[in-house]
């Protein structure tokens, strides 16, 4: 009988200890209809898979990001974001595919879509319009720009700045 008690307070303590990182503003799965109809609210941030049927936003969102319309915040998302448009105010590193990508940070990776936008980037655009302010990186499609230090600011089918 002492075998129930113990773990029952194992329990206890395992539960105490996984819900540490709902107290932080993080969690590990977010399903979204439209926010705020959601499982996690727009101020956390998603650790592993947010899937988002029409208009999802967190702070940040790392591993997997699906759905019709991905935005984040703040802070370094990271992985796949994949939708029809994606939109990150913060830091992103790894693949955006979109018909739309939009990031206002640093993006580190690449961006695959009809439109490509990135304030700061390193690493690869391809689509028919792609636009940095600054890259370190290669742009392949139909318009090219690149504000700051590219090979040309316009150029057509491949621009570059290393």
């Amino acid at each position: 009988m002492k075998t129930l008690p113990i773990a029952s307070a194992a329990v206890l303590v395992l539960s105490a200890f996984s819900a540490v990182p709902a107290f932080a503003g993080e969690k590990a799965v977010n399903l979204s209809l439209v926010t705020p109809i959601s499982i996690a609210k727009e101020t956390d941030s998603v650790t592993a898979f947010r899937f988002n049927l029409l208009y999802g936003k967190n702070t940040s969102v790392e591993v997997l990001d699906l759905g019709l319309v991905n935005h984040t915040t703040s802070g370094l998302s990271k992985g796949l974001q994949w939708g029809a448009v994606n939109i990150a105010e913060g830091d992103f590193k790894g693949l955006q595919l979109a018909t739309v990508n939009y990031n206002a940070g640093s993006f580190e990776g690449v961006q695959w879509g009809f439109v490509n936008h990135t304030a700061n980037g390193d690493g690869l655009q391809l689509g028919f319009v792609n636009y940095a302010q600054k890259i370190h990186g290669l742009q392949i499609g139909l318009i090219n720009i690149i504000s700051q230090d590219g090979f040309l600011p316009v150029f057509p089918i491949v621009n570059w700045s290393f």
